[in-house]
């Protein structure tokens, strides 16, 4: 017995001495069933391009598509995110292949849905995988701006045809005044009820992007993955406005809200957490995940580790679903 003894009426160390009282104590979990793995899909029979920028990640086609989802879905994973990344022969000024019915994400859609009907299949609605300078909508070249209303009036027509092809979650990225209402709007006009809307709502124009632009090809598009799309995604510094947009989104109809960039906004998850009652996504975007991957090559941080406590982060502050790239290494862990 130690000669000396601390008169102390809570000890909270007691509930952290063995594996099993820390479990019991266990304030915060995060299953398979919280997860989103993102995709890229390709043109192609058999190909599988791995993204450089993201160690572990690939752009597949539709074939190598259908097989990634079968296993995410034997790991309990509930979803899957869609990105196309598209030959810049179909790109153009105005974006118009996001409107052709048979483009390259409308008919993974239908193949998934077709194969793989166990998994809920998400797909994004901007412009920037299909326009030649990379940004979400369609740029006005007077204005040296996205043109807002007239963007929105393509993203309502994407919507459709994502729902149309099965899609069960459209998620618009672009950050457009009014999309989430004109989204809705036309989606029930075109008795597309049941279809849902996941909501970039509080989207910064963050520097964490880079490698999923790369992965995306609009960085090649624009000459830069560093492309500036402050005029429509949110000021870093901008905590109130980050809460004005999400409640523009929870009263225009979306069924999900979202924070993105994750990690370097855990404040913002928790305080739309607090002032919402829908269902709340964060993204753990591609520069997340690229860092964790560099530091660990360096031998630095210890990758799993560091994985892990990263997502939990996300979920302690409030998320009830994470996209992460990490998703099925994490649930690979589980099994």
């Amino acid at each position: 017995m130690p000669s000396y003894q601390l008169d102390l009426t809570r000890r909270p160390r007691r509930m952290r001495r063995t594996a099993a009282l820390r479990s019991l104590a266990n304030e915060t979990t995060l299953e398979a069933g919280n997860l989103i793995q993102p995709l890229f899909v390709i043109e192609g029979e058999g190909a599988s391009e791995p993204i450089k920028s993201m160690p572990g990640q690939f752009r597949l086609s539709i074939p190598k598509l259908i097989e990634e989802c079968k296993a995410l879905a034997d790991l309990g994973i509930p979803a899957v995110a869609l990105f196309p990344k598209l030959d810049s022969k179909v790109k153009s000024d105005d974006g118009r292949e996001a409107t052709n019915p048979d483009t390259l994400v409308l008919r993974a859609i239908r193949a998934l849905k077709k194969e793989v009907p166990q998994i809920a299949v998400i797909t994004d609605l901007a412009l920037d995988p299909y326009t030649t300078h990379g940004h979400d909508g369609l740029w006005d070249t007077a204005a040296q701006d996205l043109a807002n209303d007239p963007t929105v009036e393509v993203l309502a027509e994407m919507a459709v045809l994502a729902a149309e092809a099965g899609v069960d979650i459209v998620a618009p990225s672009d950050m457009m005044d009014g999309r989430v209402g004109a989204i809705r709007e036309a989606l029930d006009d075109n008795n597309h009820e049941k279809t849902a809307i996941m909501a970039y709502s509080a989207k910064f124009a963050s520097a964490f992007y880079g490698p999923f632009r790369d992965a995306l090809g609009s960085a090649a598009s624009a000459g830069t993955h560093a492309l500036d799309k402050r005029t429509y995604q949110l000021n870093p510094g901008n905590r109130r406005e980050a809460l004005t947009e999400v409640a523009l989104d929870e009263e225009e109809g979306a069924d999900i809200l979202m924070v993105k960039p994750a990690g370097p906004y855990l404040d913002i998850i928790r305080e739309v957490r607090e002032e919402t009652d829908l269902p709340l996504a964060a993204y753990q975007v591609s520069g997340e995940y690229a860092q964790i991957h560099a530091a660990a090559e360096k031998g630095w941080l210890d990758l799993e580790k560091c994985r892990d406590e990263s997502l939990l982060a996300i979920r302690r502050a409030g998320a009830d679903m994470i996209l992460s790239y990490f998703a099925k290494e994490y649930a690979l862990r589980l099994t």
